[in-house]
């Protein structure tokens, strides 16, 4: 091992660091005096360099001890990055082909090597707002929810390696924390922490703080987020943590992973492309509506559901005499009761996935951390128009999601507000 504690690296001791890790040094090559070295994190938690060497290349990333874009008056735990290599392990095993590679981990200095997503990868979310269609992501996205998650669920494991799995990820309770206080407290209160376009959302931002049923029902996906350890989940998969071109699709930042609520990684997604589709009007240039684009948009949250739904029961259904225990073969013993156990499970991931997504998507408008789908709308007034229609639907999706019963009732009722 390189380290003796923890430090944070600088450019020069980022050299130090690589020569003495033998894994790194020999992806890298030898000759360290000729290492192009990029620091990029534009993320609020971490270092993020990029080092391209005589024989290949990798990222480095070193968590801190704090968010960085805050400062030390708001620290954080180091060990986030121990749960961010470890899911990275689990989930590029279990789903080598969107996940990018670990080469190294180190511990005490809170450091992972991996593969360095190289051009012309970008990420997700600009992408999205510089209106490129990616025809293969709701395959590829459907893909890595459907393995990660059943995999890591009752449906695969026994309950002993379960709870053992459990267990272990148990530790990242800050990241849970900072969790629970942005989707689910801060939005719903008067918080030193949030913003919205002002004034025009000043009106809206009070609504939400003020709205009964709204606040009923988000305890209840609280309660599931805090209580139900259903999947090793990805824990903050927006598009922002999904890197493509049109035909790769590499999911990274896995550091808020822990046992939790599928919903919660499948409505990130999915509520994250219903912001993108409402910000499209912001977009549009002169002479041109964005019109294809909005429905490619549609297209893509209808496809990652079904493709999702329809991988994830194949799972299911190829592994019904496996390991797993949440429906014991002597027991769901004829194929109508094991349709309906099977269809009972989807339809309440369904739900879940809508109310986790519309949760994320009101904490994105008037809670403390913003996307850039909005922000980079210069005018005030119009990404304010953007985002209230956003704000509205997530409103309604949250409260009525019991009464969506298909993906495409949801893709649905999103057209409808724009009639």
């Amino acid at each position: 091992m390189a380290s003796e504690g923890f430090r944070p690296l600088d450019e020069k001791l980022l050299v130090e660091y690589l020569k003495a890790t033998p894994s790194l040094a020999a992806k890298l090559g030898s000759e360290f005096d000729k290492l192009e070295i990029k620091e990029v994190g534009d993320g609020n938690l971490n270092f993020v360099y990029i080092v391209i060497g005589s024989s290949g290349s990798a990222v480095i990333k070193q968590a801190l001890p704090y968010i960085r874009c805050i400062g030390e008056s708001w620290p954080m735990t180091k060990e986030r990055a121990y749960f961010e290599a470890t899911t990275l392990q689990e989930h590029g095993r279990l789903c080598p082909a969107h996940v990018p590679e670990v080469y190294h981990f180190d511990r005490e200095m809170c450091l992972i090597g991996m593969r360095y997503i190289e051009p012309p990868h970008i990420i997700l979310r600009k992408g999205l707002i510089a209106g490129i269609e990616y025809p293969l992501l709701a395959e590829h996205i459907s893909e890595y929810l459907a393995r990660t998650l059943f995999y890591t669920s009752l449906l695969y494991l026994t309950t002993t390696d379960h709870k053992s799995a459990v267990a272990k990820y148990c530790g990242n309770v800050e990241l849970c924390r900072l969790t629970e206080q942005v989707v689910f407290s801060d939005p719903y209160k008067v918080s030193e922490y949030n913003r919205w376009t002002t004034p025009y959302l000043d009106a809206d931002a009070e609504a939400v703080r003020e709205d009964n049923i709204l606040k009923l029902e988000v305890a209840q996906l609280k309660s599931k987020f805090c209580e139900r350890a259903q999947a090793l989940i990805h824990g903050d998969l927006h598009t922002g943590s999904v890197m493509v071109t049109t035909d790769s699709t590499q999911v990274i930042d896995p550091e808020f992973a822990f046992y939790g609520p599928m919903g919660f990684d499948i409505g990130a997604f999915i509520g994250n492309l219903i912001l993108a589709y409402f910000a499209q009007d912001g977009h549009a240039e002169k002479g041109t509506d964005r019109k294809l684009y909005k429905e490619w948009i549609l297209k893509t949250i209808s496809d990652t559901w079904n493709l999702f739904y329809r991988k994830f029961t194949a799972l299911w259904d190829k592994n019904r005499d496996g390991p797993g225990e949440a429906y014991l073969p002597a027991i769901y013993n004829n194929p109508e009761l094991q349709l309906l156990v099977q269809h009972k499970y989807m339809e309440d991931l369904f739900h879940d996935s809508l109310g986790f997504g519309a949760a994320k998507m009101i904490r994105r408008i008037v809670g403390v951390a913003h996307v850039e789908d909005f922000e980079s709308i210069k005018e005030a007034s119009k990404r304010a128009d953007c985002e209230r229609k956003a704000l509205n639907f997530a409103k309604t999706l949250l409260k009525e999601r019991k009464k969506f019963h298909d993906i495409s009732e949801v893709v649905s009722a999103i057209e409808h507000l724009e009639e």
